[in-house]
């Protein structure tokens, strides 16, 4: 039975790891494994330190994206994954790369008032006084005047049952913004409780963040998508078809957009970003309508399938992570990125070419042939392949019908007998 951990965080490393093993029992493995994965930045960047949880990190390989070429870093656990990005990228280059444009970067703030009785007199002394939240705002921040705009305008909202939003429009420069944001809103927030004696509910960053949208566009000529079975206008008719099935089905837009965020959620974290952020604003583009869409749009024209998507994108170029995380700035120099908005492009052109490659794959051999070579190795490495033993697991479950995890261990157990027995 686990046994509670009582200020757990007021402890040294090595205290931390006894208490863990009494409260849980935990292994002497367990324990080394725990030591020997940690780093010297974990502890100042989480709390209750344990240990740094690796996941593998690759390379989608030439990106042509307005242009310029691209190797992105890309971090996931999930097999086939940069595989996808890179074919869909190959894909694209033939026909000219990607075009990608940053339409705008800023964030909002939101200043939330709540039992508003009359709305009139709120929204005219924020109208009247717009300089002087703006003022407010930016002396909060002082510092990001020198990377950006600062707040710029300021917007309001009347949500019913009493709820006024008091929307604070922030450039950020190069930071995602959030601290920024909170630390401004925070500030006209007090302004206008001792101006107005409104009741202010609360004061924060939004992350449907639809001041920082990028678009991005490829066309594939339909010859490329040719397959052995299948001419590439038809393939091409069907990726417009899947499209079509997402805009009428939210149970397979999920999914869509799901492709999609397996891309840019990987090159997210490589780049020391907040992936969870990013997909909340995501998924909240997608219901901008109403009706939940899939993020993408595919479409045959004038000889080609065309893909195009806008979607929210505020990242971070510095601070935060992105400073205290050491292969950030690796990734950043093994992409060639110099800035928050070329970011932003790369991400998007990533969720597309993964869109593209997982559409095509389901609409001509199926999406399982496609994993199933990466998924035998996660496979044969889950039932405790060696490195040494991972070539000839992986061979012997390539000829299963039904490669499982069973098969797997049995072939593992039949080449260490045969080698004992030599």
């Amino acid at each position: 039975m686990t046994k509670p951990l009582n200020h757990f965080y007021r402890f040294d490393y090595e205290t931390r790891l006894t208490m863990l093993e009494y409260a849980v029992n935990l292994t002497a493995s367990d324990r080394k494994m725990l030591r020997d994965s940690r780093s010297d930045t974990g502890n100042d960047i989480v709390e209750n330190y344990l240990t740094d949880f690796n996941l593998p990190e690759g390379l989608a390989t030439n990106f042509k994206i307005n242009d310029k070429l691209y190797q992105i870093p890309m971090v996931t656990e999930e097999p086939s994954v940069i595989a996808a990005a890179s074919n869909g990228a190959q894909l694209v280059a033939k026909s000219g790369g990607f075009v990608a444009k940053v339409q705008n970067r800023q964030m909002i703030g939101q200043i939330v008032l709540e039992n508003v009785s009359d709305e009139n007199r709120i929204l005219d002394w924020i109208h009247s006084n717009e300089v002087l939240i703006l003022k407010t705002a930016n002396e909060a921040h002082p510092s990001v005047l020198k990377y950006g705009q600062g707040a710029t305008q300021v917007r309001l909202r009347n949500l019913s049952e009493g709820f006024i939003s008091i929307d604070l429009v922030v450039d950020v420069g190069e930071a995602m913004g959030a601290n920024i944001i909170d630390g401004m809103t925070e500030a006209v927030s007090k302004m206008i409780q001792s101006n107005l004696s409104a009741d202010v509910l609360m004061s924060i960053l939004s992350n449907f963040a639809t001041e920082s949208l990028v678009t991005v566009k490829c066309q594939i000529a339909l010859e490329t998508l040719t397959t052995a079975t299948l001419s590439g206008e038809k393939v091409a008719t069907k990726i417009e078809q899947a499209t079509k099935l997402a805009t009428l089905d939210p149970y397979r837009a999920a999914t869509h957009n799901k492709g999609i965020m397996n891309g840019i959620d990987a090159v997210i974290i490589a780049f020391g970003n907040d992936w969870r952020a990013i997909e909340s604003g995501a998924y909240a583009y997608a219901c901008r309508s109403g009706k939940y869409q899939p993020l993408s749009q595919w479409i045959k024209q004038d000889g080609y399938l065309v893909g195009e998507m806008t979607l929210p994108m505020p990242v971070a170029f510095t601070g935060g992570a992105t400073k205290v995380l050491p292969l950030v700035a690796v990734n950043k120099r093994i992409a060639d990125v110099k800035s928050a908005r070329e970011l932003m492009m790369i991400v998007g052109s990533v969720g597309l070419a993964q869109n593209l490659a997982a559409l095509k794959a389901l609409v001509t051999e199926g999406i399982q042939r496609g994993h199933m070579s990466l998924q035998i190795k996660s496979l044969a490495r889950s039932a405790g392949a060696t490195h040494a033993e991972l070539a000839v697991v992986v061979d012997r479950l390539s000829k299963m019908s039904r490669p499982d995890l069973a098969s797997a261990k049995t072939i593992i157990s039949e080449i260490r007998r045969k080698k004992s027995s030599k």
